[in-house]
This record gives C-alpha cells, sequence and structure tokens, in this order.
C-alpha cells in the first residue's frame, strides 16, 4: 500500500526483544528513491541515541497499532555504528552499517543481492577502489525526510508552494510522490507529484526543482490524508529466511 511518511513518524519500533524506541524520519536516495534507512530514536535504555536500520531489517508491521518489528536484538542495535544522524552519513560509514549488522548488500536494479524479497530499495553498489579514495566522502544523494520537509518547490516558470510530505509504497520501501503544500498559489491544496518528474534536490539552497510548469502542478492530483493512513489496517508479516 501507499503511505504519507508523517503518518509513521511514530512508530513505536522494537527489536526480538523488547522495544527499542519510535520512528523520527527516514533517509532516501534522491537518485532511485529508494528508503535506506529508518532513524530509530532509542528510548532510555540506550540515552535516546538515534540509530539507522535498514528497511531489509523489518520482521512484521501492525499498521492498526503502529507498532514495526525488526530481526535484531537490542545488543545488535546497542553496538551498532554511532553515527551522527544530523550530519551527512558518509559511505564508509554505510559500509560499517552493514558489516555490521551483515545484511545484504544492494545491486544496482532494485533487486538485494541474494536476498529474500522479490523488490526492495536500491543503494549505491560499492566499490572498495571508490571507497578507498572516497574514504570519508559524504553520500550526497542521501536525504532526511524532516530536512526536506519545508524545501521550495521550483517549476519550470516559478516558485509554487514547499515540501509537506512524502508518498512510500510499503512494500518495497520507494518514495512514490511528494506532497506539495501551495500555500496561496492555488488555494493553498496539497497536490502530489510523482517523483519521476523530480530533475534535483538542492541541499545549500533548499530547493526541489521539477520539470513541469505552474499550470501542470495544479492539475495534479490533490493530496487526500484519508487515503494513506494506517488506522486500521492488519498486521504485515515479512517473511525472512
Amino acid at each position: 500500500m501507499q503511505r504519507n511518511i508523517k503518518s509513521l513518524l511514530g512508530f513505536a519500533m522494537g527489536a526480538t526483544d523488547g522495544e527499542i524506541g519510535t520512528l523520527e524520519e527516514i533517509y532516501f536516495d534522491d537518485n532511485n528513491w529508494a528508503v535506506h534507512y529508518l532513524v530509530v530514536k532509542t528510548g532510555s535504555w540506550l540515552f535516546g541515541r538515534k540509530v539507522l536500520i535498514s528497511p531489509q531489517a523489518l520482521k512484521s508491521i501492525d499498521w492498526g497499532k503502529e507498532h514495526l518489528v525488526v530481526n535484531l536484538t537490542k545488543v545488535q542495535i546497542e553496538k551498532s555504528p554511532d553515527i551522527d544522524t544530523d550530519k551527512p552519513v558518509s559511505r564508509q560509514q554505510e559500509i560499517a552499517l552493514y558489516q555490521h549488522y551483515a545484511w545484504q548488500r544492494y545491486g544496482g536494479n532494485g533487486f538485494y543481492a541474494g536476498g529474500v524479497w522479490a523488490v526492495l530499495p536500491t543503494a549505491p553498489v560499492y566499490d572498495e577502489a571508490i571507497v578507498t579514495k572516497e574514504n570519508n566522502s559524504d553520500n550526497v544523494h542521501l536525504r532526511s525526510s524532516a530536512t526536506v520537509t519545508g524545501y521550495h518547490i521550483h517549476a519550470t516558470d516559478g516558485e509554487i508552494g514547499h515540501v509537506n510530505d512524502f508518498i512510500i509504497d510499503d512494500e518495497n520501501w520507494h518514495v512514490l510522490y511528494i506532497v506539495i503544500d501551495t500555500h496561496n498559489f492555488i488555494g493553498g491544496k496539497k497536490v502530489l507529484i510523482p517523483v519521476i518528474n523530480i530533475k534535483e534536490v538542492q541541499w545549500a539552497e533548499s530547493k526541489v526543482l521539477v520539470d513541469i510548469s505552474m499550470d501542470s502542478i495544479k492539475d495534479c492530483a490533490l493530496f487526500d490524508e484519508s487515503q494513506f493512513t494506517s488506522s486500521g489496517t492488519p498486521e504485515l508479516t515479512l517473511e525472512k529466511k
């Protein structure tokens, strides 16, 4: 199903042996719009530290109870690489995460290399030569949903609002649409823009550039949050081998 990110924030997160915290935001790649990480704010057991967990670690999701469970133990999470989620995540830090959890590396075609799900988020294929050369470089395409929310939307012929939310597919964890709050441009309506129409996300300028006109945006589908709510949806179990 398709869900908006704001409706998922605050979901409780559990490990195989107890609760670990709450979902605070996501990190996605603005090249292929795959969700790379869930940002989990841990509770008092880990002093409120924020940790990054890949969607491939999800074991089950109870949408009605707003609860997600990952196939990790609290000890695994406690001993994971300590990454400052308020700063860009480097490629070396990403590699450290995958080595710690023994997660499947990603291929460039939309499938986990050797994974058990049919279609899952893609991430860069790590080349050891590049990693050696760019040891601490940031993954410049890894974006925080919290940071990008509020970015100004620039159509081909002018500004027309700001990013309000994101719509994801909860099966393959890809971003499908961004929700645009048009302010007073078209009566303050919220519309959905497919990510295929996004040309570029500019960190320094806090802008999202799209390849369509203001008139075309006015004709986009209106955002109705009730269509994406998690309330009342049954539990989803993700089979892991």
